[in-house]
């Protein structure tokens, strides 16, 4: 038989989820910035290769 009156952990999963939404939208976003800095450094060094020959 269902349960009467209001389900249990809804607020509490509804905060959950959200907080993991943030920590995962946070990890990806810095996994891009880093991948950017790397570019921005590859692409400074082989310029600078391409000046010394």
């Amino acid at each position: 038989m269902p349960k009467r009156g209001k389900a249990k952990n809804t607020l509490n999963k509804a905060k959950h989820t959200k907080l993991m939404q943030r920590k995962i939208n946070k990890v990806k976003l810095e996994k891009l910035l880093h991948k950017a800095r790397l570019k921005n450094i590859i692409k400074k060094v082989n310029e600078e290769k391409k000046h010394d020959q």
